[in-house]
């Protein structure tokens, strides 16, 4: 089963251009699509759902964008009054000689252009900040939806992926509610009214202009059509190397134990040349335009030299006439240019809100949460009901699986590897629910049952434990943020950890490092039980809680370990016969069924599969390799029973 996950996730990364590499076909991305629930949807309605959530954006900073509104109007009104003051200044001053009128006509530029000074670092303040303030509301729903998501989503997904699309993908918004979109309409707003101006002086080159900037916009739409699926691509080949970093350096030890150094190496490189060469081709787009848009300028330009130096001549328009037109058509034509640039920032833009929408229309696991009932007490009598479970269509993991655990007994699951221990166990936990059947607790269907009240009452030590990067105090507490030092310091003695946190220089202030890199496996280990302790959970899961530790500090916690089941639904995964023989039940899983039940002398004496694990367990440990005064060989001791070996079938 996990294999064909596996290959089938292979494939689909492939399908992603590989780790790095190239591409494949488009029927084949929609069969590997169909097989892993990855589907990429329809780039237009991306596109059209991208403009809604661009819109909703822009409604809820409304009052901030009318501000800034305001201010470009006032600013780009008052940067009209020095090009219009040029007509003034040719015509009546130097041409009429009315010397009076120069100090006026100074002041009131001096003036006009102060007001433009004032209301652009006001704009920019403003819609600058809102812009952030977006930005942080953004990441902020992104995260809280992504941690809400299913687990098997995770399955799907790199989690430097993810962080790319929470941090990189929302900073985009700031070219829409920034100064990118005022821009933009302080740029349309600017253009028409200089147009108008440009209308009164000369309507015949006006017209002639616009004809030029007809055929300028129509390249410019073509533009910006072509670019965003390039901006799309270069966020995706962003995360995708970003996630493929975070590998690497996470398993940093193990890349430097198979000198594997140069094979990261190559494939970052692959990754960090796919990224150029999106940049470069989005670099040569843009610059196109630009340039495309300087010779529009060009042309413009020499159409005004030759039609406004024949209407001079012709006596239509005066000197100043000519001078005010030539300083309007650049503040017509200079907004134009730079919404091509601003343009492009705004497709960036949409391309990040393409992401973060395919991200937040994922399903999170409490979307029905307020139609669930509430959970105030678990007593923790669990039960599965002929429960099947798949991960992919025709591949089942679980089969007609029916349990019961009741309230404060112990149930250890075993079984060989991939036959469902795991699976099982993340039903009880909620992190999947089952295809058929049922899991309840106290009674009730789990599927009814509001995920976060009922998981206030578990407590996990995985086989993987995850530490953060904090102080070893922060870590235990962290199931229950408000703990005390003392309480802490209780359930590390539990957890036989007290002693070796007291001997760091720093104690419980001492920091793990990520991941918790500073601690051995077994301190890390002993961290996560002191842990799941103070969270003084119902139900209690131990998925190979001991796995990490040596004989003797396994034999300190047991004590622990059975003061902690009092009381408790526990489930536990181990090959450890320290942590099965005690159990109150032992479950015995092959492929998915159940076929064996018991206590270990039952099943023992019963001479099925669990003896067969049982006895294969004691050969290994009894020809371990153990240092003086770790010999554990006399604690198991096989139970005498006469000989027999019925046929075993799975468990009705």
């Amino acid at each position: 089963m996990h294999g064909t996950r596996a290959s089938a996730h292979r494939q689909q990364l492939r399908c992603r251009d590989g780790e790095f590499g190239s591409g494949v076909s488009k029927e084949e991305l929609v069969r590997v699509q169909l097989v892993t629930g990855h589907v990429t949807n329809n780039p237009r309605k991306i596109t059209r759902s991208a403009w809604r959530q661009a819109k909703r954006l822009m409604w809820t900073h409304r009052r901030t964008l009318l501000l800034g509104l305001v201010l470009m109007v006032i600013n780009r009104l008052s940067g009209f009054v020095l090009p219009g003051s040029s007509k003034w200044l040719i015509d009546e001053v130097i041409g009429n000689e009315r010397m009076e009128l120069l100090a006026p006509l100074a002041l009131v530029a001096g003036s006009a252009t102060l007001v433009q000074a004032a209301t652009s670092y006001a704009l920019s303040k403003v819609i600058s900040i809102a812009a952030q303030r977006a930005i942080m509301d953004m990441r902020r729903r992104v995260h809280d939806h992504v941690i809400r998501l299913p687990a098997k989503f995770f399955e799907r997904h790199k989690s430097g992926e993810l962080i790319s699309r929470v941090m990189s993908d929302a900073e985009g918004i700031r070219n829409l509610l920034g100064t990118g979109i005022i821009m933009l309409v302080g740029g349309v707003f600017t253009a028409l009214l200089a147009l108008i101006v440009l209308f009164i002086l000369n309507w015949q080159i006006t017209l002639a202009t616009l004809v030029v900037l007809a055929v300028f916009s129509v390249v410019m739409a073509y533009a910006f059509k072509a670019l965003r699926p390039i901006f799309r691509e270069r966020r995706k080949i962003t995360a995708e190397v970003t996630g493929r970093l975070g590998e690497t350096l996470g398993g940093i030890r193990l890349v430097k134990a198979y000198g594997a150094e140069d094979q990261e190496q190559a494939e970052f490189d692959k990754g960090v040349l796919r990224l150029f060469n999106n940049i470069s081709r989005s670099i040569r787009g843009s610059s196109a335009t630009v340039a495309f848009g300087t010779v529009i300028v060009a042309i413009i330009g020499a159409m005004i030299i030759i039609q406004g130096g024949n209407a001079i001549a012709s006596g239509t328009m005066t000197l100043g006439d000519f001078v005010m037109y030539i300083f309007f058509v650049g503040v017509m034509v200079m907004p134009i240019v730079q919404m091509a640039m601003i343009g492009t920032q705004v497709s960036e833009a949409f391309a990040g809100l393409d992401r973060i929408r395919e991200l937040m229309k994922e399903v999170r696991e409490d979307e029905d949460e307020a139609d669930r009932l509430p959970l105030s007490y678990v007593q923790g009598d669990v039960r599965l009901e002929q429960v099947e479970f798949s991960y992919e269509a025709d591949v089942p993991v679980l089969r007609g699986v029916s349990l019961e655990a009741p309230a404060g007994t112990t149930t250890a699951l075993v079984g060989s590897s991939g036959s469902g221990k795991s699976t099982l166990v993340s039903l009880v936990m909620g992190f999947n629910h089952p295809d058929n059947g049922r899991v309840l607790v106290d009674g009730c269907d789990l599927k009814t049952i509001k995920l976060r009240h009922y998981r206030a009452h578990l407590g996990v030590v995985l086989q993987e434990n995850f530490l953060f990067d904090g102080t070893i105090a922060d870590n235990i507490r962290f199931a229950r943020p408000d703990a005390s030092r003392e309480e802490i310091q209780r359930v590390s003695r539990i957890a036989n950890a007290h002693d070796f946190i007291c001997g760091f220089p720093n104690g419980y202030d001492t920091i793990v490092g990520e991941r918790g890199i500073k601690l051995s496996g077994g301190q890390r280990q002993r961290v996560a039980i002191a842990r799941a302790i103070l969270a003084d959970p119902r139900i209690l899961i131990l998925d190979e809680a001991t796995s990490s530790l040596d004989s003797e500090s396994e034999a300190l916690i047991q004590e622990g370990f059975r003061n902690l089941r009092k009381g408790r639904t526990t489930f536990v995964i181990a090959h450890r016969l320290s942590t099965i023989r005690s159990a109150d039940q032992i479950v015995v899983l092959e492929q998915g069924c159940i076929v064996e039940k018991g206590t270990h002398l039952e099943l023992y004496n019963a001479h099925g599969r669990y003896r067969e694990l049982h006895d294969q367990q004691f050969r290994y440990e009894r020809n371990l390799f153990v240092n003086p005064g770790e010999d554990f060989s006399k604690d198991l001791e096989i139970p005498k029973a006469p000989p027999k070996k019925p046929s075993v079938t799975p468990w009705a």
